[in-house]
């Protein structure tokens, strides 16, 4: 039985429905973090059966409980999503908001062995729990940043789970978006002694973000979730010798998860979708527009129809981009233009 209720249910024209979905994945996971998963779905007004539904994906230290906000000033992207509805700029269908978060800030929505079966949860049980409960005929995935990274892994990885795919600053080109962050994370990791185990020891008890924290945190939940390893103290790899910056080992194995390299093992799975829209802009202060750029060269080569598009913007403050994919995505899972992209779109 799943708890459910209405979220700020005087805001939306549409609703939002908020249930409990006890996963049996992530029981016991490594890191102790919650089984019970909140599901956050808006549906439009009169919603029946048979509707499809479009996941949307956090980025890295958020969850899909961002999306719920209802402020007059800040909207969430839900209560976006409602309001472009109203204006007849929205399709009919439901839009799920999952929770993957962890206690190192997020899973990349892949499994791993020193975070959990994020991948796994969301293809064996969070489907299938939103058909039963929201009659969703049919499926699509989008993302922010490491939302858009799992929306593009998510969809090469279950060939057919979904129909429309699409990624919005999705990490691509590691290289590239992880090359600064790196450094800074051995930076920030001096007044530890270089110890990512006293750096994590302190973080939990005070977690905060400020100064190179940030990169260290990311660095050491990308290396959990690129490469986990039970033989190491912490369960995972780090991709650079703390001390001296060198790379290890650690970051061929995050290279093995950039979608770069996954195209060319799981790419044919990208080929049956409906549409494929890749986003980011040209002002993006990870360079992932650069590493989009690359995954578009070779998705012309490979002949895998897609949508790209560069915005005039940076990583931060694109509520209005991630609005428009979801609106493309959404129209396209629902039937309109039915032509897909060519394949140098």
């Amino acid at each position: 039985m799943t708890a459910a209720r209405l979220h700020d249910p005087g805001a939306f024209q549409g609703s939002l429905t908020v249930r409990v979905l006890e996963s049996k994945l992530l029981a016991g996971n490594p890191l102790g973090d919650p089984s019970a998963r909140e599901v956050s779905v808006w549906s439009p007004p009169g919603a029946g059966a048979g509707l499809p539904a479009l996941l949307v994906l956090a980025g890295f230290t958020g969850r899909g409980q961002k999306y719920l906000d209802t402020h007059p000033w800040h909207p969430g992207l839900a209560l976006r999503i409602d309001r472009a509805f109203a204006e007849g700029r929205f399709p009919s269908c439901h839009v799920v908001f999952p929770d993957c978060f962890t206690a190192l800030g997020g899973s990349q929505y892949l499994d791993s062995s020193a975070v959990g079966p994020y991948q796994s949860h969301l293809l064996d049980e969070l489907l299938p729990f939103v058909s039963e409960n929201w009659s969703a005929a049919s499926f699509g995935v989008a993302g922010k940043s490491s939302g858009g990274f799992g929306a593009l892994r998510l969809a090469m990885a279950r060939p057919g789970a979904f129909r429309v795919a699409g990624s919005l600053s999705g990490d691509l080109g590691f290289d590239l978006a992880y090359g600064g962050e790196l450094m800074a994370a051995c930076r920030g990791l001096v007044p530890h002694g270089g110890d990512p185990a006293r750096f994590l020891e302190e973080f939990r008890r005070e977690p905060s973000l400020s100064g190179d924290g940030h990169a260290v945190i990311d660095v050491l939940a990308m290396s959990a979730c690129y490469a986990p390893d039970p033989s190491q103290p912490l369960g995972f790899e780090l991709p650079m010798d703390p001390h001296t910056g060198e790379r290890t080992r650690g970051w061929d194995r995050w290279l093995e998860n950039d979608p770069l390299c996954r195209l060319e093992s799981e790419g044919e799975a990208l080929r049956s979708l409906d549409l494929l829209d890749l986003r980011a802009g040209t002002r993006d202060e990870f360079h992932l527009q650069f590493g989009l750029r690359r995954f578009v060269r070779r998705l012309v080569e490979l002949g895998i129809p897609h949508s790209h598009a560069e915005f005039a913007g940076g990583h931060f403050g694109t509520d209005g981009e991630l609005l428009e994919l979801t609106r493309a995505l959404a129209q396209r899972l629902c039937g309109g233009a039915s032509s897909k992209p060519s394949d140098g779109a």
